[in-house]
């Protein structure tokens, strides 16, 4: 891999300035780092996968068919593999384009779920994510209208990767607490 994380995330931060899309990149890339570790895949690759996922948010803010377009043209001048500009790529359901690889699928269920946990640490009365527990964020999942954003059918999806939801969730939450200071939660 041709860009260091140090890399990835000086990129972000030149190119992202709202600090809660930085964080939501930083949950992204924790959870898919976790995962990659659950299903033996290359942790540092979809880590990156995760922390550059939406580079391109800001600047694509009026034209939203381009978001993903964008951001897998950047992570490739950035010298990323292929499989992460693909999953870049494909995480934006607008371009119609089918989620094949692993890589792509996980992408495609972690980006809404850490929303999901967000919120869900900040109904609790510290605000903080270390006290939340999974069947808490399970039975706010179920709550439509929580976290409304946070689709749920693509937080599903989490069973092509061979994963029930329950441990899915369980699975996110720890990687999110582990970075819980980088949060702010």
């Amino acid at each position: 891999m041709a860009v260091s994380r140090e890399e990835a995330v000086a990129a972000v931060t030149r190119a992202v300035k709202n600090p809660n899309t930085v964080k939501h990149m930083l949950a992204t890339e924790a959870i898919m780092h976790s995962l990659a570790r659950r299903l033996g895949e290359n942790e540092e690759e979809w880590g990156l996968t995760g922390l550059l996922h939406d580079i391109d948010v800001e600047m694509t803010e009026t034209e939203p068919a381009n978001h993903s377009r964008t951001g897998a043209d950047l992570a490739h001048q950035m010298g990323v593999s292929p499989a992460v500009v693909s999953a870049i790529l494909r995480h934006n359901e607008i371009h119609g384009l089918p989620r094949e690889t692993t890589l792509e699928k996980a992408l495609f269920c972690t980006d809404p779920l850490t929303g999901l946990m967000v919120a869900a640490a900040l109904v609790r009365p510290d605000k903080k994510i270390s006290g939340l527990t999974s069947s808490s964020v399970m039975k706010r999942l179920g709550e439509k209208r929580f976290a409304a954003g946070a689709n749920r059918e693509h937080i599903a999806l989490c069973a092509e990767l061979g994963l029930e939801l329950e441990d899915f969730v369980a699975l996110g939450l720890s990687a999110m607490q582990d970075i819980a200071p980088d949060l702010g939660l």
